[in-house]
């Protein structure tokens, strides 16, 4: 049988056990919580690159199909200077 002193002593031990146990799942606790918005931080971060990417891609691709309506202009444009060369020619000959 144990004394009073004794029994004391090994509540306090336990307490402390417990003690250490919450502080311990707390700590857990912040530190999840503390990835948990890194996480949302670095998706934040990608989402916005990701923006930035396709902004990039659309402006490209105007660009390219500027180029090409303005070839196809040009092309048109010479078609119907050809065309009145042609002309020009033929009366000429008359």
């Amino acid at each position: 049988k144990k004394g009073r002193k004794e029994e004391r002593k090994e509540g306090r031990k336990k307490g402390r056990k417990e003690e250490r146990k919450k502080e311990r799942k707390k700590e857990r606790k912040k530190e999840k919580e503390r990835e948990r918005k890194e996480g949302r931080k670095e998706g934040r971060k990608r989402k916005e690159e990701r923006k930035k990417e396709r902004k990039k891609e659309r402006k490209k691709e105007r660009k390219k199909e500027r180029k090409k309506e303005r070839k196809k202009e040009r092309r048109k444009e010479r078609k119907k200077e050809r065309k009145k060369e042609r002309k020009k020619r033929k009366r000429e000959r008359r």
